[in-house]
This record gives C-alpha cells, sequence and structure tokens, in this order.
C-alpha cells in the first residue's frame, strides 16, 4: 500500500517536503544567526534565548503569509490548470490539493504566531526586568542607555531613573535629570503590549487569525457558512497588520559602525565596570539601530496578484446574467438556467453564485449542470442553509437579479483524459456528473472519434427517491442514445438508495421482475444500501486489467477517505497494469 502511494502521490510528497524543509531551512538559520550572530552580543545580553525563537519564528511567519493567498487566487489556478493542459497528469493534478495546501498553511500560521507571542512575552518580562534591575549588571546598565542619546537606546521598555555601573569609587551614582519617557511604572509588559505598533499591531493580528482558523472548521462552513465567510475577511486585517507591525522597530542591535568602534567581545566588559576618566577606546557607548521592517517584501507580490484577481472578479460579476428557465425538482432543488455574454465553460466547472436581494457580500459555489455544447449554463441548488433556502423562496415568488463569477476549474475537467472513469456522486454531489454525462451525450450525437474516454462507470447514492427524480430524465435518454448508437456497454451506472422504508421495500419485492426500475423508472435496478467499494474496484480492474482509472468524486469526507484507500489497494506497483488515479472536488 506505501509502494502504491508513493507511485500516485510522489508529487504530493515533494511539494510538501519542499515547503517543509524551506520552513525548516529559515527556522534553523535565522534561529542560529540571532543566537550567536555578534551584532545581536548585547540585545541577547537582556533578552537571552527568546529573541532567537522571536525572530526565527517571523520569518517563517512571512513565508507562510506569502503562500497563503496563492491558493485562493481562483482565477490564476484556472489558468495554471489550462496552460498544463498538455502537462503530465501528476502535474495538474496537484492543483486539485489547493484548499488543502491553504489549510496547511493557516495552520503552520496559527502555530508560527503561538511560538512568535510566547517568545516576544518572554521578551517583554525581561526587558521590563532588566529596566527595573538596580545591581549594575549589564542588562541593567544597557537598558538605562535610553538617557545617553536617541541611537542608544536598546530597552524599549524606558525609565525615568538610571542606575550607572559601579565605578571605582564608593560613591552612589549621581541622579540625572527626569527624561521625558513615561513612568516605569506604567510601562509594564501590558502597556507596551497595547499601547506599542508592534504590540498593538501583533494582538489584532492573533485575534483575526484566531476568528478566522476557528470559524473555517467542517461543522461552522457546512451549517454557518456565513459566518465562515464574513470572519474569513479578516485576512484583510491580518495583512494590514503585518505590513504594520515591524515598522516601530523595537527589537534593535548594535550598528556596524559602532561595532567596528567597540567591538562586543572586546568591549562588553567596560560598560559594567568603567573608571570615572576613561580614556581606554572601550569608553565609547556602544550605538544601537532598528532591524528594518521585511513583512511588506515578503507579501507585497502575493498582495497585488490578489487585488488583480478581487478586481477580474467584480469586473465579471457586473456583467449582466439572464436567467431564461427556473425549475422546482423535488426535494427542493432548483435549477437555474441563464444565459452570460461570452461566457465559456467546460465539463465539471463550477461558479460563485451573488444574489444581491438577499445579500450584497455573500458567493456560493455551486457545480455547473449543462454542457458546453448547450447554448446556456445551469446549476442546481439544494437548500442546505439560510442563504440557499431564502434563494429558493424568492425563486417561487419572482425572478431576482444574479451576480456570476466564474467558471473555474475542478479535477472533474480532466475526466476525458482517461480511458476508465469512474464518477462518485453523494446526493446533490451527482451535478458535476450531470455535466460529463450530457457532454457526452452531444459528442455521441456529433460522432465525435477525439473521445479518449472508452468505458465510465457511474455511481450515484441518495438518502431518499426524491433526490433520483431530477436525474433520471438525463439517465434515460442516456440509456436510449447508446443503445441507438451501438454503444450500450459505454455507461454503466448505479444507483443506491442509502435511506428507505418498507413500503418502497415491499413495492420493490412486489415489482422485482419488471424490465425497469420500480424507483426510478430505469433498466438499471437501485440497490438497497451502500457499495461494496472493494467488489467495485475489483471488477473494474478486472475488466480493464491494463488501463488508466480516473476516479472521480463530489461528496463528503468520509467517502473521500474510503475511495482513495481502495484506489492504493487495487493499483498494481507495475506501471503496464492497471492503475487507479482519485480526483476529489474541492470547492
Amino acid at each position: 500500500t506505501m509502494g502504491n502511494w508513493l507511485v500516485n502521490h510522489w508529487f504530493s510528497a515533494a511539494v510538501l517536503a519542499a515547503w517543509l524543509g524551506i520552513n525548516i531551512f529559515l527556522f534553523t538559520y535565522y534561529f542560529l544567526f540571532f543566537d550567536r550572530d555578534e551584532q545581536y552580543f548585547y540585545t541577547r545580553a537582556i533578552l537571552g534565548s527568546a529573541l532567537a525563537w522571536a525572530r526565527a519564528s517571523a520569518k517563517c511567519l512571512n513565508f507562510n503569509s506569502m503562500l497563503i493567498l496563492l491558493p485562493v487566487c481562483r482565477n490564476l489556478l484556472s489558468f495554471l490548470r489550462g496552460t498544463c493542459s498538455c502537462c503530465r497528469r501528476t502535474l495538474r493534478k496537484q492543483l486539485d490539493h489547493n484548499l488543502t495546501f491553504h489549510k496547511l498553511v493557516a495552520y503552520a500560521l496559527a502555530l508560527l504566531t503561538a511560538v512568535h507571542t510566547i517568545a516576544h512575552l518572554f521578551n517583554l518580562e525581561r526587558y521590563n526586568q532588566s529596566q527595573q534591575a538596580t545591581d549594575g549588571s549589564l542588562p541593567a546598565v544597557l537598558s538605562k542607555m535610553h538617557l545617553q542619546g536617541s541611537t542608544k537606546w536598546l530597552n524599549p521598555i524606558h525609565s525615568n531613573q538610571t542606575v550607572s555601573a559601579p565605578s571605582a569609587s564608593s560613591n552612589p551614582p549621581a541622579p540625572v535629570p527626569c527624561s521625558p519617557d513615561p513612568p516605569a511604572a506604567l510601562q509594564t509588559v501590558e502597556y507596551m503590549a497595547f499601547t506599542s505598533i508592534p504590540g498593538l499591531t501583533g494582538v489584532i493580528i492573533t485575534l483575526a487569525l484566531i476568528l478566522m482558523v476557528t470559524s473555517s472548521t467542517e461543522f461552522i462552513r457546512r451549517n454557518y457558512f456565513e459566518l465562515f465567510w464574513y470572519t474569513h475577511h479578516l485576512f484583510l486585517v491580518y495583512f494590514a497588520g503585518l505590513v504594520i507591525h515591524g515598522i516601530a522597530g523595537l527589537v534593535r542591535g548594535q550598528t556596524e559602525q559602532s561595532m567596528a568602534e567597540v567591538h562586543p567581545y572586546r568591549c562588553a566588559e567596560y560598560l559594567t565596570q568603567r573608571e570615572q576618566n576613561c580614556t581606554h577606546s572601550c569608553c565609547k557607548e556602544p550605538e544601537f539601530g532598528s532591524i528594518p521592517a521585511e513583512s511588506w517584501k515578503w507579501v507585497l507580490a502575493p498582495i497585488i496578484l490578489y487585488v488583480f484577481e478581487r478586481m477580474l472578479r467584480v469586473w465579471r460579476a457586473q456583467q449582466k446574467v439572464l436567467v431564461t428557465k427556473v425549475v422546482m425538482h423535488p426535494a427542493r432543488v432548483l435549477e437555474l438556467q441563464m444565459q452570460k455574454k461570452g461566457f465559456s465553460m467546460e465539463v465539471g466547472q463550477y461558479i460563485f453564485v451573488n444574489c444581491p436581494a438577499i445579500s450584497l457580500l455573500e458567493w456560493h459555489p455551486f457545480t455547473l449542470t449543462s454542457a458546453p455544447e448547450e447554448d446556456f449554463f445551469s446549476i442546481h441548488i439544494r437548500a442546505a442553509g439560510d442563504w440557499t433556502e431564502r434563494l429558493i423562496d424568492t425563486f417561487q415568488l419572482e425572478t431576482p437579479r444574479i451576480e456570476v463569477d466564474g467558471p473555474f476549474g475542478t479535477a472533474s475537467e480532466d475526466v476525458f483524459q482517461y480511458e476508465v472513469a469512474m464518477l462518485v456522486g453523494a446526493g446533490i454531489g451527482v451535478t458535476p456528473f450531470a455535466s460529463i454525462l450530457k457532454s457526452i451525450w452531444y459528442k455521441f450525437q456529433q460522432a465525435d472519434q477525439t473521445l479518449k474516454t472508452k468505458k465510465i462507470y457511474f455511481y450515484w447514492l441518495c438518502r431518499d427517491t426524491g433526490a433520483f427524480a431530477w436525474f433520471n430524465d438525463l439517465l434515460a435518454s442516456l440509456e436510449q442514445k447508446m443503445a441507438e448508437s451501438g454503444k450500450a456497454d459505454f455507461l454503466t451506472y448505479r444507483l443506491f438508495l442509502t435511506g428507505w422504508d418498507t413500503s418502497i421495500a415491499n413495492n420493490v419485492a412486489l415489482h422485482f421482475d419488471t424490465a425497469t426500475d420500480t424507483v426510478t423508472g430505469l433498466r438499471h435496478k437501485t440497490i438497497f444500501g451502500r457499495p461494496m467499494w472493494n467488489m467495485e474496484f475489483a471488477a473494474v480492474a478486472a475488466a480493464h486489467p491494463r488501463s488508466v482509472v480516473g476516479v472521480f468524486l463530489c461528496g463528503p469526507e468520509a467517502l473521500a477517505k474510503s475511495l482513495q484507500k481502495s484506489c492504493h489497494q487495487h493499483s498494481s506497483l507495475d506501471p503496464r497494469k492497471v492503475k487507479f488515479y482519485f480526483n476529489k472536488e474541492n470547492f
């Protein structure tokens, strides 16, 4: 099984290894740099190793913030999918993992933010302790250097009291005039966290990230999509805060010019043991400079790319959409047939739909159920939440204005790249395969000789009989057309009813010998229960021992895991024998 997984997923593993490798390299390199570099000798004297933890995690945060927007640039992905149409199947399949990679990067950001925040809390506490210290130690002396000039401060927590290093005489240090800085009692850790630019933006960034991550769980996305949609737009706050975060430059290091004059390895001891009339070359005070803000350099290009992406979406959304037909199917499934100037689609693609009468900001994804050969495009909408319920209710009363963005590419676009295809839909998840099966019907009508696909296995799993109703006509016409074309064996479909009552079971038993199915009216009989996937895959492997089989799913994650496991188990390590490639719809 491990061998099959490596064969099918070597490129995914390589991408993941590269991403992990870059993160590990950045963290290790900058941790060692800030933990050992002589420029930060004095900074480490106050902060210790927490400096390295904070700076190394910051570099990784910048790197992952650069990546987080790229997987959700839908137009970019569609463009890449189009340009990669001639590429190897393995390369194209990586584009289907865009949301998985987006989530992975988001979890990495959450982890790195925790490390960065904890490290800086330690830093602030050590800055505070050093500022309050009166023992003449190196951290204490360094923390009072802000009183000597604007370029000499190292500790951002300033005090109006100073403690000079013990001199050769036993006289106590003379007091110095009060500085204009706020009193030391005010400049606590909490004060710095909520009043300084890095502290305040850090708190805002962290809160935005917590809200985005927690509201994007599977449960909330499925049941409270609006909550997920609105909180995810806090990414604007996140990136604004990230760009501003490092501007103040509170973490400082010794300047190169100062190091040339008073190198810390040579002169550090003179700071704590200096005589009053010191004439040594090390008697000069060291000077410090801020670390330049770098986050904007990392995220500028992705932000510009994403701005163009959103501008393109807005422009396309403004183009007029004409709703030509509205059909209300059983099980509260709404079919919309639409036309839009310049709209061009491929099988299995999806669009985003907005209804301003319901919400100006909410856009929801729906798979196209029409074929490219048709002069309209259509979607089927099942009542599955507040927005879809209100949309269906609105269309039963009137025809509101609809805005459409897309179409965007998905895994199902590649279905005709395979000799054999297994299409698995669960409930309304059948929609991308409606487009595929319609397109096949048109290809048979036009006697298309370029069709590479020789055999399609279609599996549809439904909880209730009403869900079958709107799709029956298409399957019936396909049955008839393929029989007329002498290709009745081209399509094998199996319908599974996963929920039923005794009246349905009794009716099926009563009409068991009829030519057509009592549930659907089709020639193929409905199967009660769930598919035995091992048996289904074994049968396909036996029928096509030397074929490449594409397995396409639009359905729940549990079913995806089951199919993926079957793909691995039934793929041969021998490149000349059967291979199953798993593809899943991701929105």
